[in-house]
């Protein structure tokens, strides 16, 4: 190949690489420093790697956040070794929507395995009045609102309070996962109107608990083929899934708990899902997605054998810069390099007084200096910005980092 065709291709590989880097791949927690969370095992994603159809994140399941105890869960969290292949290509299910298995139906931006709302028990063992995990087991999860399945798998069944800041409602909520169909999922407060305006606002459900007295209908009014338990104090309204029921319009969500709508990370909008709580910070009925996907779910995403994918194409390691977590700043900026915008991501639990600004190799600022919120994404704009090598400075009262930034056009 002569030179010159070389030197371009090789000028060519960042802009083709950078172009594939969206919130699914920059979007985990990823451990740059070989972080141990439970029984010393390596927490959070181990690594992400991408290729223009898919997103494959390596993780053990185990949070950095302190876990347990789990009253008489006699189960123990384990490394899971899981790799999730998760598609970059979501596409809505036009047919039968898919139920949301028992299992992962999705994972939490920091690997930890999202569950559905049921416990696998039904009563009677016939599936027709299947137990509410939340009801059920919640009295044994963790302040963290998780714990680990028979399989040592630890996961949460409704919001994962430790991964975010579930009281700033004054914020649209970070993106904290995914499903496993490939629509992002949200924390608990969006923008009260789907094109992005308006004020924030808790995302409610459009579910309920139905108005029934006795367990011998089913949620869409047709006669239960068994009936279930009588509703007391024992097993009361919202015991079994089947106590609740859609009304359309009744909140801000749809069937599969999310909505099409502008985020900040997706600008242009995009379906997303939200995890819903209600007034005393306590999970609403369906609390994460489901009971159904929203999206078409690939071959081998759900089932026993998801979660252990095999890596068989060609594909990019997404690398995290660890300069600001060695400086003691939980804010990554991407991508790098960068050519229109430079993104700025603070973590939910940083100061609220941090600023960043764009300087050249004199020391000069090339942009305005923009404050950085915890769990709110910034944006630089670079459009009048000249390709070069720039340093991104972000600096609090305590606190301050620099981070080298190459800007391409």
């Amino acid at each position: 190949m002569p030179y010159r065709y070389f030197l371009a291709f090789l000028l060519l590989i960042p802009t083709l690489s950078r172009a594939q880097v969206t919130p699914i791949v920059s979007s985990w927690l990823v451990n740059t420093t070989g972080a141990t969370g439970y029984n010393n095992i390596p927490s959070n994603v181990q690594r992400v790697q991408y290729s223009a159809a898919n997103v494959y994140i390596t993780c053990t399941g185990i949070p950095s956040y302190a876990i347990g105890g789990w009253g008489n869960n006699p189960n123990v969290p384990t490394n899971q070794n899981f790799v999730f292949k998760i598609t970059r290509t979501p596409a809505p299910n036009t047919g039968t929507p898919t139920a949301t298995p028992l299992g992962h139906t999705g994972i939490w931006s920091n690997g930890v395995s999202l569950f559905n709302a049921k416990d696998a028990m039904s009563y009677n063992g016939a599936g027709v009045w299947n137990q509410n995990a939340i009801v059920v087991e919640g009295p044994g999860f963790d302040s963290c609102l998780g714990h680990p399945a028979p399989n040592g798998e630890y996961h949460h069944h409704l919001n994962p309070r430790c991964l975010y800041n579930d009281h700033d409602s004054t914020r649209h909520a970070p993106l904290i996962g995914f499903a496993l169909d490939g629509y992002p999922i949200y924390g608990a407060y969006g923008y009260a109107n789907a094109n992005g305006t308006g004020p924030i606002k808790s995302m409610k459900t459009s579910y309920r608990a139905r108005n029934i007295t006795a367990r011998t209908t089913l949620p869409d009014g047709t006669t239960a083929p068994s009936a279930g338990p009588a509703i007391n104090a024992a097993k009361p309204l919202g015991y079994y899934v089947e106590d609740f029921e859609y009304v359309a319009g009744r909140g801000d969500l749809d069937s599969h708990n999310g909505r099409f709508c502008v985020t900040p990370e997706y600008p242009a909008g995009t379906y997303a899902y939200f995890v819903t709580i209600n007034s005393r910070y306590e999970g609403a009925y369906p609390y994460t997605p489901g009971p159904t996907y929203y999206g078409v779910i690939p071959a081998g995403a759900i089932g026993p054998q998801s979660g252990h994918a095999v890596v068989n194409e060609p594909v990019t390691t997404y690398v995290v810069t660890a300069t600001f977590l060695a400086a003691g700043l939980q804010v990554s900026a991407y991508p790098n390099p960068a050519s229109s915008t430079l993104t700025i991501a603070p973590e939910g639990g940083v100061a609220n007084d941090l600023r960043a600004t764009l300087f050249n190799t004199l020391g000069q600022p090339v942009t305005a200096a923009v404050v950085l919120h915890p769990s709110v994404p910034a944006e630089l704009d670079l459009t009048g910005v000249a390709a070069g090598v720039y340093y991104l400075k972000v600096q609090g009262a305590d606190v301050g980092g620099t981070q080298k930034i190459v800007v391409t056009h």
